[in-house]
């Protein structure tokens, strides 16, 4: 039985090797920009697939970032129409928000965003960050820096596998 997860890295790794060297960065920022692949993944598929490390992890996690700008942006506007309609201050009433809030009581925004890549994509730690009320820049900040943060740690631990291989 085949992984869908699994089946797109290797089609984006086919489809990195078959371009021309000037679009296979672009490939990589589209991967970057899918949820579960993230910019790391991203970041290893370009690696693995011939691109220099530095430009796979730098359009990596430009991908990932302005997917995760947008979704920020857009559930900024849909969060301040519900607000606007149904009155602030209502509390989450799913096990999963309850959790979601626990944990950035914890943590706060700075430490969700850092540690919430190891169990959730970026696109949804930043949705739900947004989604509490977080203002656009902070949430931005943070997943940002979670970005460049996990793409260049996998980018150097890929890296470093590849060059102990060869």
């Amino acid at each position: 039985m085949s992984n869908p997860v699994s089946d797109l890295v290797a089609g984006f790794q086919d489809l990195v090797a078959q371009m021309p060297d000037f679009v296979q960065p672009l490939i990589v920022a589209l991967a970057g920009a899918v949820p579960f692949i993230e910019g790391e993944g991203a970041a290893a598929i370009g690696i693995i697939g011939g691109i220099h490390p530095v430009v796979a992890a730098i359009a990596a996690a430009i991908g990932n970032f302005l997917c995760v700008a947008v979704v920020v942006l857009v559930t900024a506007r849909v969060r301040t129409a519900v607000t606007t309609r149904a009155g602030a201050g209502e509390k989450p009433t799913s096990a999963r928000s309850q959790k979601f809030q626990a944990a950035y009581h914890r943590y706060g925004t700075p430490g969700v965003s850092l540690l919430g890549p190891l169990l959730l994509p970026t696109q949804f730690t930043a949705a739900a960050l947004k989604g509490t009320g977080v203002p656009t820049r902070t949430v931005l900040f943070w997943q940002g820096a979670a970005i460049v943060l996990w793409t260049t740690l996998v980018t150097l631990i890929i890296t470093g596998v590849i060059a102990a291989a060869l």
